[in-house]
């Protein structure tokens, strides 16, 4: 009789695991340790990132489970503590000397170093910023009397204000594609929170204003931009190789006119497994695209993608499934971080879009990029195991 009861307890307990989510991810890890590991015999490293790729997965998978055993409630009681110490984070860093701890890598101060580990907490503040977007949306429309304009407006000034120190900081570690991500969570979070579309157009119309002003000014007159907005030099390059990769082709355009080179040799069935030949530098992590188009095609990169789009599919479905406003708002947040950086990193690889360092989800090396991709799997295991599953009905 106890046998039975132990069998029915143990079933019930994997019925309620997102078992599409999970094979999904791991179908990603799988191209993540293939594609690395053939990016390893290009020899610019001495190091099997393949190996620690691994790794990360495991501390990942470790991370996404552990989340999925807490409510999902508890984790929502919690936003604003996460909140707190997300932005601490950024605050500390900024504001700490130059140390073993906190050193400045590739011009940037945006990690902490902790011997061989380093973390980077801006991967992590991205996912609880959209936490608490969601957490602040839903509370505010749950207790939303009436639907007036002055709500929509207090609704956005407080999406506005949440943003504003998380995004400056990370603006001041010159980490531009991760506050451009951040700006897109926030527009996809507003057009589904309510807010009118009296609000929305205008939000949307200054925001897209500000972008061909900036992209004007880069243009015309870079002086302008560096004097009051202390843009970088090498940061105008990117856009000047991206649009003139030939004309950079020996300094900012080399890694896109070689990355065009060799997604563009790899044909229909790619080159095979390590048969790649063009040098790309940091090829395993924002260029991984360009390894996959050598070395495996046309086909091979479709596959990615489709993989990638399954993945979206699912988040999407989830999201209509959730009958808790936070938890589709948490996931239509996550979706637009995630859509962000699949367009970003393979548009940049193919010059459609220019080159900001954004990683490829779950695919590119990377410990803390991983690691908060896979916080946000936990959050989403959590859902379903507490709240989306038919077995949760009965707990």
């Amino acid at each position: 009789m106890s046998n039975n009861k132990y069998t029915r307890q143990n079933s019930n307990f994997f019925a309620r695991i997102d078992w599409i989510l999970v094979i999904l991810i791991l179908l990603l890890a799988s191209i993540s340790v293939i594609s690395i590991s053939s990016a390893m015999t290009s020899g610019q490293y001495g190091t099997d990132f393949s190996t620690r790729q691994i790794a990360f997965y495991g501390l990942g998978f470790l991370l996404a489970f552990g989340l999925m055993l807490i409510p999902f409630k508890l984790i929502k009681n919690y936003t604003w503590i996460l909140y707190i110490l997300g932005v601490l984070s950024l605050v500390i860093l900024y504001i700490a000397p130059v140390s073993s701890v906190t050193p400045i890598i590739n011009g940037a101060k945006s990690w902490y170093q902790f011997g061989f580990f380093s973390i980077q907490p801006s991967e992590f503040v991205k996912i609880i910023y959209i936490l608490t977007m969601a957490y602040v949306i839903s509370q505010h429309n749950k207790y939303k009397l009436t639907n007036t304009l002055s709500m929509d407006l207090r609704l956005l000034l407080k999406l506005i204000l949440i943003s504003i120190l998380p995004m400056l900081f990370i603006l001041l570690q010159n980490d531009l594609g991760t506050v451009l991500v951040m700006i897109a969570i926030f527009l996809g979070l507003v057009v589904v929170s309510g807010i009118s579309w009296w609000l929305i157009i205008p939000t949307l119309s200054v925001s897209g204003a500000t972008g061909l002003a900036l992209i004007l000014g880069i243009l015309y007159r870079p002086d302008l931009l560096e004097r009051y907005l202390g843009i970088h030099p090498y940061q105008f390059e990117r856009i000047y190789s991206w649009l003139s990769p030939e004309a950079f082709q020996s300094d900012s355009g080399f890694q896109l006119t070689n990355s065009l080179i060799a997604i563009g040799s790899g044909g229909i069935t790619g080159k095979g497994y390590a048969d790649g030949i063009i040098y790309i530098p940091e090829n395993h992590t924002d260029f991984i695209f360009t390894i996959i188009g050598e070395e495996f095609g046309f086909i091979g990169s479709t596959i990615v993608i489709i993989v990638l789009f399954m993945l979206v599919m699912h988040l999407i479905r989830m999201a209509f499934m959730a009958t808790d406003s936070f938890a589709s708002y948490f996931i239509i947040g996550y979706l637009a971080l995630l859509v962000f950086h699949i367009i970003q990193n393979i548009g940049m690889t193919i010059q459609l879009l220019p080159i900001t360092g954004l990683p490829l989800p779950f695919i590119s090396y990377g410990g803390s990029g991983l690691w908060s991709n896979m916080l946000a799997v936990g959050i989403m295991l959590s859902m379903y195991f507490h709240h989306l599953s038919k077995g949760a009905k009965n707990i």
